[in-house]
């Protein structure tokens, strides 16, 4: 016979909320949130220089995907660190077609494990669409043209969704 129900409800303390402070020190004000935003609309300028160099070395490790076929599940990984790094960025800068793209580019990558003419073709597209974002200074949402430019890459996404 099985014994009855001896299970015992623990309610644990909120070690969490003891740390974090409402008002007085430690806690952030407007002054130090301003402060923060102020600094990251300074390093926009660098953002642009990083972003280049990422992109440098995300069509590099794309060129290597379409050109050597052998390893293709590590040079996808190696593209999909390299596109969530920028994604994470993209949108703090002022960016937010990087970080959409990116998304979208991040989740085709990741449920691939190899890469034919098809899937290389999507990926391709993927690059060359943060490579325009870029080169055209396309920030915030980047108006009538980069919506569509969205609409036709989740289409192109959808073909591969699991």
């Amino acid at each position: 016979m099985a014994d009855e129900d001896q299970s015992e409800l623990i309610n644990l303390p909120n070690m969490l909320q003891a740390k974090v402070t409402i008002g007085g020190p430690g806690a952030v004000s407007p002054e130090v949130l301003e402060q923060a935003e102020s600094m990251i609309a300074n390093m926009t300028g660098n953002y642009l220089e990083w972003v280049k160099g990422d992109l440098v070395v995300l069509r590099g490790a794309f060129e290597a995907l379409k050109t050597s076929p052998g390893n293709a599940k590590e040079k996808l990984d190696d593209m999909f660190r390299i596109v969530h790094d920028m994604r994470g960025q993209g949108g703090s800068f002022g960016y937010k077609l990087i970080t959409i793209i990116g998304n979208q580019l991040c989740y085709l990558i990741s449920g691939l494990d190899d890469a034919g003419p098809s899937e290389i073709e999507a990926i391709g597209l993927h690059v060359e669409a943060m490579d325009l974002v870029i080169a055209r200074n396309m920030q915030g949402d980047g108006g009538p043209d980069a919506e569509q430019m969205l609409k036709g890459l989740e289409k192109v996404g959808s073909k591969f969704a699991g």
